[in-house]
């Protein structure tokens, strides 16, 4: 098993708990930090620990033993599925102020024929503790940050040697750099003055055009852009929650998708009034129509662009941490079915009621699943009056 070199997982500790939590500012003196790593990537837990006590900061270690998930699945039955430890998780969220997940399948294939629909059932058991979550970081008491820690079923699943894969997960997040926390901060702010003047043209609507896709989103009141906030390392991504009632046309997505451990290629989408009212792929069609039988999961939560010039990812992943944030030549759009972001509001989400993100079209649902293209397109704005803007082309913003 291949292992990167010590001072690699030092510094990818240094970016994630000194520049991804407390929204790019780092971890503060005293907080609490929930560190959840699985066995296979203990070098990587060793790491953070270590960066988590240097910052004098406390950490909460959640070690997760690989393989026990189809287990889990073949074993349970509903009630064990169903089964939600309330006081447990309530405890826990309550007592930290950050998260910090790494991910390393061992088997990205672990539950490839397991039913979906237990997997779906246990997401929604779920559902209360990402409802407690999403408040409290609504309120801005808890921030969050996912890693990738590089396994050789990932690097297998897409041709490559651990070492080569661990080759893009050090270009993707800058840990040849002897400062990386410095590069990272360079990023989030070019950033932000792409998402400031995004929110400053004040967009209604934007059309995507490819060769194999036409799709317009109506963006809604009550929105703004996001990105930058150190919510996924690595993370090149500026992305709004639009108005789930208003997608229209179609959209096709060249690159591959995991999910619920199957793939599911060659997806392509048919909106009309905002729903899917179409959906087919070439390889794991089923699955895809199951997961959009959810709650509304046939509806837009997120529509994202990615800048070609500050990623450096150029290679399929199989893993959408990664590959939602594509650069190469033409970069990427992603959207994501299923829930919305409730920090796209500009206000405070913790004074929004319930009811008023429902009138807002800010989406709801257990799933949140990012699909990607990095097909060439242009994206055009309609803004007030009546004027459009080209807001990307070739790969690039050109605001």
């Amino acid at each position: 098993m291949y292992h990167p070199a010590k001072k690699i997982l030092e510094r990818y500790a240094e970016v994630l708990v000194n520049f991804a939590l407390n929204s790019g500012k780092g971890v503060k003196k005293g907080e609490v930090v929930l560190l959840q790593v699985p066995e296979s990537a203990k070098p990587m837990l060793l790491a953070l620990n270590k960066a988590v006590l240097k910052a004098q900061a406390h950490p909460i270690i959640q070690y997760i033993p690989d393989g026990m998930s189809r287990e889990f699945f073949n074993l349970a039955n509903q009630a064990q599925i169903r089964f939600f430890p309330a006081k447990y998780l309530k405890g826990r969220l309550e007592e930290i102020d950050h998260s910090i997940m790494i991910i390393a399948d061992t088997d990205k294939h672990e539950l490839e024929d397991i039913d979906p629909k237990q997997i779906m059932e246990k997401s929604k058991a779920s559902k209360p503790y990402m409802d407690w979550r999403n408040e409290k970081e609504s309120a801005g008491k808890f921030t969050w940050t996912l890693g990738l820690y590089g396994t050789k079923a990932g690097a297998d699943e897409v041709g490559m040697s651990e070492e080569e894969y661990w080759a893009e997960i050090i270009k993707a997040c800058y840990l040849n750099d002897k400062e990386p926390v410095k590069t990272w901060q360079r990023i989030a702010h070019e950033v932000e003055r792409i998402k400031n003047k995004l929110n400053s043209l004040k967009i209604e609507r934007v059309r995507v055009e490819s060769e194999h896709t036409d799709l317009t989103i109506i963006l809604g009141i009550n929105r703004q852009w996001m990105g930058g906030s150190g919510r996924n390392i690595p993370s090149f991504e500026i992305f709004i929650s639009p108005d789930c009632r208003g997608t229209e046309g179609h959209v096709y997505f060249d690159q591959p998708l995991y999910r619920y451990g199957n793939l599911i290629k060659d997806i392509y989408l048919e909106f009309k009034n905002g729903k899917v009212i179409k959906a087919k792929a070439k390889k794991g069609e089923k699955i895809l129509k199951q997961m959009i039988g959810n709650i509304n999961a046939d509806k837009v939560g997120e529509f994202s662009l990615t800048d070609s010039r500050l990623s450096k990812i150029t290679k399929f992943m199989a893993e959408t941490l990664f590959d939602e944030n594509m650069g190469g030549r033409y970069g990427n759009t992603h959207i994501a079915l299923g829930s919305a972001y409730q920090d796209s509001y500009p206000g405070d989400p913790s004074k929004v009621k319930k009811s008023d993100w429902q009138k807002m079209g800010y989406n709801e649902s257990v799933v949140h699943t990012d699909i990607v293209s990095t097909e060439n397109r242009v994206v055009t704005a309609w803004l007030p009056g009546g004027k459009t803007l080209v807001i990307y082309k070739e790969g690039k913003f050109t605001i």
